[in-house]
């Protein structure tokens, strides 16, 4: 009986290949002809709520075909778990023509016969950097115009079956899915694909990958553009080469190919800011045995002899300042000269960023037909979630049409309640920021009174100072704070958004942007602006300290100064949240999609279609490109807010983005199912949040400059306080601390023990000795390093926002060259387009009303003269 029912289990096999013998990479209905330009997939569980989905998918399904698209359903015995049922979308040439007018789709007229731009004499050398033209250019370039049904004639169409790339029909079927109704409930109309799919009507909707990735298809018929794209940008080893941006653009749709051509833009951008960081870097190195400071702190007759005050009330021991002589050399390296000139360099490459992305934008909006784009035809379409929600309506006053609307009442409760959980969420990350600071100032004092007791820690204890230790483990916990904090977040933003009720695309991706990036700026940078610029400024003095809460002593610097905190700070939060998205963007979706398909490596090949192929892919969601950007935006935050701190960030962020690149390549080619085609013409509400951080870049770096880093006192002392000629610098290390009469402790800050029997010990500040008359008031070079720091702040970014904004007027948004071709493809097309009327009248003169023709041919030739005379 068991071996009979294995035959009967072949044979079945057996007749499904039979049944199609098409290739697993199949792209066509049964007839091997219609192409699938999409595919909705449902499991028919038989739940409480099976009849109502039934009857919800038949209505759909008559609608969709009422709207003129095709539909096959592949029964869910042919299926490889024989659970799931797939509902295969073809569009006809009629629904094609009908909405790519309504899209305002651009298609080709005539060929372009603009000479390419003269070759770069560089080229000969950049050779091992490109790649074949065929993959540059997947497609001849041509004049566009939007596409009319009443001119097709016009048209370039060679074959019907051709004319809309895969991207542009999965675009259109796409549009109306999102917009078909399936039915009434509740008294209210209900539509849309999305809803569902949110309501499990439907599990999947998605349009099909052309083939494998790593094979070619057996179908002459198939483009193959995956497998390109994999082999030529896709894998790791392919990271020296250019990106292939008009392919990216033909498969993927302008939306996504723009973001690319972005990344690699900026990641371009930072290799000329990764070598002078470096240079920087280097200059630090080599300098660092001629750092008078770090030389007084290590030498046993100077900083041997000078006895610091205890870092810690009653538990802390009174220790010697060389014991950090290690801490005071390394910290050179990013507290020196250098920081200054890149502090500055660093303000005016984020303008020339900027700028030059704006000119390469302007020639990727020609290149790709997006110069007449407008916003309106896409993204400021009413969303179907809005139409659905919104039952009120009224005119609109340009259309004269009924359209739905908000009541201003409802938008002012649901803006309260969105405002008031954004402002809930950004003060629990202030919460959480002063909770680190509490343990930083808990754990301080364990840390100090370890290290100066604990014998075991006596080797490492001049690289490893308490200050250093705290800075470290605080940074860690900060860290998977901020990592928790984003994960709970994310899903709060999304859902007051979807409160919300935005009326466009356009406004809901601009407002859940906005939320997002708030609170992701405060949650990431502010323990970097807790250690640049608060840190260390409100200790007061020994015998008279600060208390947080009136509990615990707030924190002092490193003796080598802050600036090595920050950059440790900046280091563990930037190369942290880089490694860990990574492995959230490479190897979370590579194990899922691995669990999905561990069954059917088991079957036939012939038995496992490309549409169950691409259904066990992740998907790739329409707030993909989102997190994208989101996480660049703040990687540059790093590499321009705190960059004055760490020269080396920029470095990092290349590496990253060089690897970056390539993930979001592999996963979104080989992990992800094929994202719906859509428009875009800018990286959007993202450009205008750079800008807002280039501007502040300049600002926070004045300040670390001036207030962070010793900079600023050392030219003070260098400039107006030094008495010794030959080496003007000897001297300064003496000349920063201040002298406290040990016997002046209170009793809650005097240590308990004072075995070596000291008199005085020394702080980091600028106060009178203990014997002057002014006792421990701040003395005259307190005042003259403060106004040299507010001196520096205002020159500072006075000189640099000069530079910006005469860099920024200097160079045009758009180049010389897009803007003729620009002109002359405008003419052009309008000239051709007036021909194809003028033949169209001339066809009426012949057959119908004379006196009206003859003058609508005059009209018409008269109107061409202008435009030629223009």
């Amino acid at each position: 009986q068991q071996s009979g029912r294995r035959y009967n289990l072949f044979l079945k096999q057996r007749l499904r290949i039979d049944k199609r013998h098409q290739s697993k990479d199949s792209i066509f209905f049964r007839d091997g002809v219609r192409r699938i330009d999409f595919v909705l997939s449902y499991v028919d569980d038989l739940n409480k709520e099976w009849e109502k989905k039934l009857e919800r998918r038949k209505e759909f399904e008559r609608n969709l075909k009422k709207a003129g698209l095709e539909l096959e359903t592949e029964d869910k015995k042919e299926s490889e778990d024989g659970k799931i049922y797939f509902v295969k979308i073809h569009a006809p040439w009629e629904v094609l023509i009908t909405y790519a007018e309504v899209l305002n789709i651009k298609v080709p007229i005539k060929e372009n016969d603009i000479p390419s731009t003269v070759e770069n004499p560089l080229d000969c050398m950049l050779a091992p950097l490109r790649l074949p033209e065929k993959v540059m250019h997947p497609e001849p370039d041509y004049f566009t115009a939007p596409f009319s049904k009443d001119k097709q004639e016009l048209y370039l169409i060679n074959d019907e079956s051709t004319f809309f790339s895969p991207s542009m029909r999965n675009r259109i079927v796409n549009y109306i899915l999102t917009r078909c109704p399936y039915g009434t409930e509740e008294g209210k109309k209900k539509f849309g694909i999305k809803r569902l799919l949110n309501n499990g009507t439907y599990s999947a909707a998605y349009p099909l990958h052309d083939c494998q990735y790593w094979k070619k298809a057996n179908d002459p018929n198939c483009d193959n553009e995956r497998y390109t794209l994999y082999m030529e940008w896709a894998r790791f080893l392919r990271f020296y080469k250019e990106q292939p941006l008009d392919l990216i653009r033909k498969y993927y749709g302008e939306k996504i190919g723009i973001y690319f051509a972005w990344l690699g833009f900026y990641t371009e951008m930072l290799f000329l800011a990764a070598v002078v960081g470096l240079i920087c870097f280097f200059y630090g190195l080599f300098t660092m045995d001629e750092n008078m400071s770090s030389k007084e702190i290590c030498d046993p007759a100077i900083g041997g002899e000078i006895i610091m005050c205890p870092l810690c009330d009653r538990e802390c021991d009174y220790w010697r300042l060389n014991t950090t002589c290690e801490s005071s050399e390394y910290s050179h390296l990013f507290d020196n000269v250098a920081t200054l000139f890149f502090a500055i360099f660093m303000g005016i490459w984020v303008t020339l960023f900027l700028e030059f992305w704006k000119r390469r934008q302007a020639r990727l909006k020609y290149e790709w037909d997006l110069v007449d784009f407008e916003e309106e035809q896409q993204q400021l379409q009413l969303r179907p979630e809005y139409e659905a929600k919104c039952t009120q309506k009224k005119k609109n006053p340009v259309t004269q049409e009924m359209e739905p609307y908000l009541p201003i009442t409802s938008q002012a409760v649901r803006f309260c309640v969105s405002g008031t959980t954004v402002l809930f969420w950004v003060s629990l990350i202030i919460a959480s920021m002063i909770a680190v600071i509490v343990y930083r100032l808990a754990v301080y004092a364990a840390f100090a009174s370890l290290m100066e007791n604990t014998q075991s820690l006596e080797p490492i204890s001049g690289l490893l100072t308490p200050q250093l230790a705290t800075s470290v483990t605080a940074s860690c916990l900060n860290f998977v704070i901020i990592m928790i904090l984003n994960f709970l977040y994310e899903r709060i933003a999304i859902w007051i958004t979807d409160m919300e009720i935005p009326r466009t695309h356009m406004e809901y991706e601009n407002r859940l942007t906005m939320k997002m990036f708030l609170f992701q700026f405060v949650n990431y940078y502010s323990s970097c602006f807790y250690v640049a610029f608060f840190k260390g400024k409100f200790v007061g003095y020994p015998g008279a300290y600060t208390y947080m809460f009136n509990r615990w002593r707030n924190e002092e610097c490193d003796p080598a100064g802050c600036l090595i905190e920050l950059t440790t700070q900046l280091t563990i939060v930037m190369a942290g949240k880089q490694i860990w998205g990574n492995i959230q963007e490479a190897i979370v979706p590579w194990i899922c999609n691995w669990w999905g398909r561990r069954k059917a490596r088991n079957n036939p090949e012939n038995l496992y279609s490309r549409w169950e192929q691409d259904h066990d892919l992740q998907t790739f969601g329409a707030l993909g490109l989102f997190y994208e950007y989101l996480e660049m935006v703040i990687q540059f935050g790093f590499i321009t807010l705190f960059v004055a701190s760490f020269p080396l960030a920029p470095l990092l962020a290349l590496m990253n983005n060089i690897l970056e690149i390539r993930v979001d390549s592999w996963k979104l080619t080989t992990q992800y199912r094929r994202p719906v085609a859509a428009k875009a013409h800018s990286i959007g509400v993202w450009q205008e949040i750079l800008n807002g951080m280039a501007i502040l870049s300049v600002v926070t770096n004045a300040f670390i400059v001036a207030f962070t880093s010793d900079m600023i006192p050392r030219l003070v002392y260098y400039y107006a306080y030094s008495e010794n000629e030959d080496s003007p610098m000897s001297g300064y290390i003496n000349n920063s601390l201040s002298v406290f009469q040990i016997s002046d402790f209170p009793d809650r800050n005097k240590p308990k023990m004072n075995p070596g029997n000291f008199v005085i010990c020394r702080y980091r500040d600028y106060r009178y000795p203990p014997d002057h008359e002014r006792k421990y008031l701040h003395t005259m070079q307190f005042w003259h390093i403060l106004a040299a720091k507010l001196a520096f702040i205002i020159i500072m970014e006075h000189v640099v926002f000069i530079v910006k904004f005469f860099v920024a007027w200097m160079i045009p948004d758009v180049p010389s060259d897009v803007k003729a071709k620009i002109k002359r493809e405008k003419y052009l097309t309008q000239k051709i387009l007036h021909e194809y009327e003028l033949e169209k009248l001339k066809e009426k003169l012949c057959h119908g009303d004379k006196l009206a023709s003859e003058k609508e041919f005059i009209a018409t030739e008269g109107r061409m003269e202008l435009s030629r005379a223009m």
